[in-house]
């Protein structure tokens, strides 16, 4: 590549709408080219790409970056990418500035290497994170009863441990204890700062300038090539200072860029980020809410109780998650954040438990904001309850605004235990409603009210990105439509739950789990649906962990998944064809909804038709295309696949034509009987998106009766039928065709 020159912001036209493919060893920059014509026709203004960079050459995701000097050669390499870029849609890239691999063996990472062998001194050593203060690097590889003198084999320049090899300090002899490094047991913390808690994830130092360049050097050339239009930034929570990297970034690559940032409820993203926004989990989080009767939430708590025996207290199980990671993961993290202040040890980890966000924006030398200020402090008044009331003040008072290691290891810390003690913990834990359980969600949050909702949108910015599924959510935007339907129903499914658990059972602690699952996600085969729940299960961390396998348990648990399976599938494919004349509509709405709020709308690889997939690996599994093609060339039909690639094609074509800063208008219905069925509203005096909730409580009501919405001045065409509409309309006569209407004024 050339040296990267700064482009000219004016040749970048922000998106009017993404699609989210995921790169794969054999689905490269040449598969994605081939889709270009069918994503125009969709109505999809620019490609938004997982990961190019070299990584892992086998890996399915490519956040295991082992090389940034190169396109990822698997998909193509860069002459690919240039050719993927000729066929006319603009590329949005996912970058990866917070870590690269570890890998094996660890010679595949030409930097980390380098360190290994050369030590503190190196070129290299700036790059990572790396606590040096015993002058050697913990790498943590070695299996349980290893005799490290009989088992690391010398070879050379190289020492080698089954897979792995480590470089050889010049001048050591090849003797293992005079390294740059030591072999440490795998359960063991790294001696480098890390993604979350995967060692084979080691983080960079991109707040360095030598650093980001050399890490951008590819990326920037694309954007001044004008190769890549956009870029998606993975992670900015890890970073040491996530606000002067994204301004480096601006200043280098001025074109539309979002960030991986997971806001809580009604955090907001700083304003002093320089980027449009958020990668939309915000966004996911209330429309997935809109969709969920409150009414629901009592008697769903009653029966997760009885099924599951845990706490009817979310706070209760989030916080014993938390305290549960900090011990058996982050040791080596909260031993670096208080090594210069012993005593704070409980009082900090008391302080991290009680953290209810990811990141509290508190910047070294500087005054912390007022709702940073806030944020701690009542953070504090939560671990006082736990620890030393004094110490946890003067660990308050430190990460405030205390030395610049302490503020910004807080910082850095804060993320992983959240990732880890919620989303990868109290979530596999607290599910009464398992929609609920998104990254970023508040699983004891039930439902939003349109008036939440509508003030949730004046708030969003223009060019925010909003999303229903990605390749990290836990539970694709169907699964979650037919999840949501349970809220409305919460005794039909208490007896049914009841019914299969009679008949088929495991552990109390993931049976409810997996009916959830297993009814949302119908039909599933045996295969999927094991290793699903395995993989849940070593989440829960109840029973068995990824640290602490049970291959006893595990074979209960793929037992449990092939009987509930021949037992009880039969009830539970009726139970859901039942449900899915709600899931349905709540699929449709929600899909109408997030394609027409404020932000960039994208759109998850196949999920333009239905899409029942579970959290990753299941959800980057290959997509029908020919099939999807198949139903834009040929639309009509009432299936539910059909009514929602319709849905998606005519909404994103609606917002290609529409200005994204146009006005969010609230409307509602004339009545309030209308007003609880539906969520409604004009973007300007362009368009109108109108939407049914609650559709079994409609349908138990009998319908719409008269209720009546008013629409607008003007004539309005209904885009879906092609009917035209003024003045006030029967809301059954609007929504008679479809659950959802979309208006263009004439």
């Amino acid at each position: 590549m050339t040296e990267s020159a700064k482009p000219d912001a004016t040749v970048f036209v922000k998106p009017t709408a993404t699609y989210r493919l995921q790169l794969t060893p054999d689905f490269g920059f040449d598969q994605a080219a081939e889709l270009v014509g069918y994503l125009t026709e969709l109505g999809v203004s620019h490609l938004y790409l997982s990961p190019i960079l070299q990584a892992v050459p086998a890996s399915l995701h490519g956040y295991d970056v082992t090389d940034h000097s190169r396109v990822r050669e698997e998909f193509g390499g860069v002459t690919g990418l240039r050719r993927l870029a000729g066929e006319g849609m603009p590329l949005v890239v996912d970058i990866v500035p917070n870590h690269m691999t570890v890998p094996v063996p660890e010679s595949d990472n030409a930097r980390l290497w380098e360190v290994l062998r050369d030590g503190p001194e190196s070129g290299s050593a700036r790059w990572f994170d790396i606590d040096w203060s015993s002058g050697k690097v913990a790498m943590p590889v070695l299996g349980g009863d290893t005799d490290v003198d009989a088992e690391v084999v010398p070879d050379g320049e190289v020492l080698r441990y089954y897979d792995h090899e480590f470089p050889v300090r010049q001048g050591s002899g090849g003797r293992l204890d005079d390294q740059f490094y030591r072999l440490v047991p795998w359960r063991e913390s790294p001696g480098y700062r890390r993604f979350f808690d995967v060692s084979s994830l080691i983080g960079l130092r991109v707040e360095d300038r030598e650093v980001f360049e050399a890490t951008h050097e590819v990326i920037l050339s694309l954007v001044a090539e004008g190769v890549v239009a956009g870029l998606r930034v993975d992670h900015p929570d890890g970073l040491a200072d996530p606000r002067g990297y994204l301004a480096r970034l601006r200043e280098r690559a001025p074109v539309w860029t979002v960030a991986e940032k997971i806001l809580i409820d009604d955090e907001r993203l700083p304003a002093d980020w320089q980027c449009d926004g958020t990668t939309g989990y915000d966004a996911l989080n209330m429309v997935t809410r809109l969709f969920v009767d409150p009414a629901g939430a009592a008697p769903l708590i009653d029966t997760f109780v009885r099924q599951t025996a845990f706490p009817a207290d979310y706070d209760v199980v989030r916080y014993e998650a938390k305290k549960q990671v900090l011990t058996q993961f982050f040791g080596g993290e909260v031993e670096r954040l208080t090594r210069e202040v012993p005593e704070l040890r409980e009082a900090m980890v008391e302080l991290l438990a009680a953290m209810t966000v990811y990141r509290a924006y508190a910047v070294p030398g500087e005054e912390p904001p007022a709702r940073t200020v806030a944020l701690i402090r009542s953070a504090a008044a939560a671990a006082a309850r736990h620890a030393d009331p004094e110490a946890v003040a003067r660990a308050a008072d430190l990460v405030l605004s205390g030395p610049a290691e302490t503020v910004t290891r807080f910082q850095q810390t804060c993320g992983p235990v959240m990732a880890k003690g919620v989303e990868d913990t109290a979530l596999y834990r607290w599910y009464p409603l398992a929609c609920l359980n998104e990254v970023g969600g508040e699983p004891d949050r039930f439902g939003v009210s349109p008036g939440e909702f509508h003030r949730f949108c004046a708030g969003l910015p223009p060019h925010t990105m909003t999303t229903l599924s990605t390749h990290d959510t836990k539970r694709s935007e169907d699964v979650r439509a037919r999840l949501s339907v349970l809220s409305e129903l919460p005794g039909e499914w208490a007896e049914a739950v009841a019914g299969w658990s009679a008949q088929v059972s495991f552990d109390p602690k993931l049976d409810y789990f997996a009916w959830q699952n297993l009814m949302a996600a119908w039909p599933i085969s045996v295969e999927r649906f094991s290793d699903y729940l395995y993989k849940a299960a070593r989440e829960a961390k109840t029973s068995i962990s990824w640290m602490a396998p049970d291959a006893a348990y595990e074979k209960g648990v793929r037992d449990f998944a092939a009987r509930a399976i021949d037992v009880c599938g039969p009830s539970v494919a009726a139970f859901t064809e039942r449900l899915d004349r709600y899931a349905r509509v709540n699929s449709l709405g929600q899909k109408l909804v997030q394609l027409m709020m404020p932000g960039i709308p994208d759109v998850y690889q196949g999920s333009e038709t239905t899409d029942f997939s579970l959290v990753d690996p299941d959800n980057r599994r290959p997509v029908d295309f020919a099939y999807r093609r198949s139903l834009l060339t040929a639309p009509g039909g009432d299936s539910w696949d059909a009514a929602k690639i319709l849905v998606t094609r005519s909404a994103l074509r609606l917002r290609a034509r529409l200005d994204h800063e146009l006005p969010y208008i609230p409307i509602e219905a004339d009545q309030a009987a209308g007003r609880e069925h539906t969520i409604a509203f004009a973007r300007g005096n362009r368009a109108v998106a109108v939407a049914t909730r609650f559709p079994a409580g409609l349908a138990k009501r009998g319908g719409w009766g008269p209720e009546t919405l008013t629409l607008p001045p003007g004539r309005w065409r209904e885009v879906l039928t092609g009917i035209q509409h003024t003045g006030r309309i029967p809301l059954a006569h609007l929504l008679g065709r479809y659950p959802v209407a979309l208006l263009e004024r004439d």
